[in-house]
């Protein structure tokens, strides 16, 4: 991977010009805009490969840049990068407008629907979601399973055979705490609780899982693939004050002006990243901190997207975000912006499922003419037994899908077999339920 080119130090450039042409100076301010003329918020490195505004150089535009972000730019005391400088973020046009576009496509509105509402909807989805969210969190740190035999993995609940699919699991386990600490302050403690869930099982060492570096340990640092070096992070025995400053700053105890709360559950992000702690499972417990922090901050729709996933699709988007930063004066802001789009991504994700469901769900409701002979649950079997014909449904399953209890999903797959929908047979020691191969024209049968 290429690294990208540290910028022109802005102090020297201001130097040079002012030697110059002190009158050029003046002109090259009253250009000065924090992002370019199509609203980007570019790095140095995609600067010089573009065409400057108003006549001005590549580094009179990079001057112009520097001073008007540095003219919003706030620092952020509580986090500091190795050279021991604050972080500090730019509040820019940019960053408000893709704030309100979440704000917007969160809220209440998305849950008109009663597909949505019911729990015909709602709870499954939030299982899926679970579900999607730790396979590709897993899969970006390394994880070999394909997605087909890792739900199957978490919907049957099944022992883990491997340590790709133990990576899964121990995902969704540390999701569903981090669920459990919403609305509660975070703490070192907390977080060594979410790696130790994150890494149950699959460290060289197991005496690894859940504790800090110490000055004692090999301090690790993070390679692309092909070997290059991406980062070098804080000295071990720095990361308990770091870490302790980290949870200060994600429970809202720095004092300097408001931070939106997806802002702030970004920026916690990043800086577990930054800090990397951990021997290993950095980015799962970094990405699972920043599900606490959304959910912590209000964003219950955090429930519901599987940002993962998108990231998976642009890797090394998500990690030129973090060399942005560290080459450019430790401003989060390219990491943030970074962030923001993925997050919207996912939400408009999530829009094109609720899309289909509802579609499918007023689809099965009309096949079945109204009838009064299935709820909501069965209703949804139906559903998915006419997506995916050949795939089998154990009680065990659907208990842990629709977050019901063992009788109540044994009662609704006999009674699907009852009405001559589904056909059980026996598997081992557990009975699996199978949709008639005729299902469609059974349901038209349905009064």
């Amino acid at each position: 991977m290429k690294l990208p080119d540290e910028p022109p130090s802005f102090t020297e450039l201001m130097r040079d010009a002012a030697l110059r042409a002190p009158q050029r100076v003046i002109e090259i301010f009253d250009l000065a805009r924090p992002v370019d003329p199509k609203g980007r918020y570019l790095h140095w490195d995609e600067m010089k490969r573009r065409n400057p505004p108003g006549g001005l150089s590549h580094s009179e535009w990079w001057l112009a840049t520097t001073f008007a972000r540095n003219s919003v730019r706030r620092e952020l005391p509580l986090l500091r990068a190795v050279d021991g400088r604050p972080f500090s973020f730019s509040n820019v046009d940019l960053v408000q407008e893709l704030v309100h576009r979440i704000d917007q496509q969160a809220s209440g509105q998305i849950l008109a629907d009663d597909t949505v509402t019911s729990l015909r909807g709602s709870n499954r989805y939030l299982v899926s979601s679970l579900v999607e969210e730790a396979i590709t969190s897993s899969q970006l740190e390394g994880a070999s399973t394909t997605r087909e035999v890792a739900k199957e993995l978490l919907a049957t609940g099944r022992a883990p055979r491997d340590k790709s699919e133990l990576m899964i699991v121990n995902n969704y386990q540390a999701m569903q705490y981090a669920q459990e600490l919403a609305g509660q302050p975070i703490s070192p403690d907390e977080i060594l609780t979410l790696h130790r869930i994150v890494t149950a099982g699959t460290l060289d060492d197991p005496a690894h899982a859940g504790r800090f570096q110490t000055a004692n340990d090999e301090r690790i640092a993070v390679y692309w693939t092909d070997g290059t070096l991406l980062h070098r992070p804080p000295r071990a025995d720095e990361l308990p004050a770091r870490i302790q400053a980290l949870c200060a700053f994600a429970n809202g105890q720095d004092s300097d002006g408001f931070t939106h709360p997806v802002v702030r559950a970004i920026i916690v992000h990043f800086a577990l990243a930054y800090d990397h702690p951990f021997e290993d499972g950095n980015g799962r417990t970094s990405r699972v901190l920043f599900y606490w922090a959304m959910l912590n901050g209000g964003y219950w729709l955090a429930q519901y997207l599987t940002i993962s996933a998108i990231l998976k699709r642009a890797p090394s988007k998500y990690v030129t975000s973090f060399l942005y930063t560290e080459s450019d004066s430790n401003d989060v802001t390219y990491f943030v912006i970074s962030q923001l789009q993925f997050i919207l991504r996912a939400i408009e994700s999530l829009h094109q499922y609720l899309a289909r469901k509802i579609a499918e769900t007023r689809e099965i409701e009309a096949l079945i003419h109204g009838s009064s002979q299935l709820n909501h649950r069965q209703l949804s079997v139906v559903g998915e037994a006419l997506r995916e014909p050949t795939e089998p449904f154990t009680i065990r399953a659907q208990a842990r899908v629709h977050r019901v209890t063992y009788e109540s999903a044994r009662s609704d797959l006999l009674g699907l077999e009852r009405l001559g929908l589904f056909v059980r047979t026996k598997v081992g020691k557990k009975y699996v339920f199978r949709p008639q191969p005729d299902l469609a024209q059974r349901l038209h049968g349905l009064e």
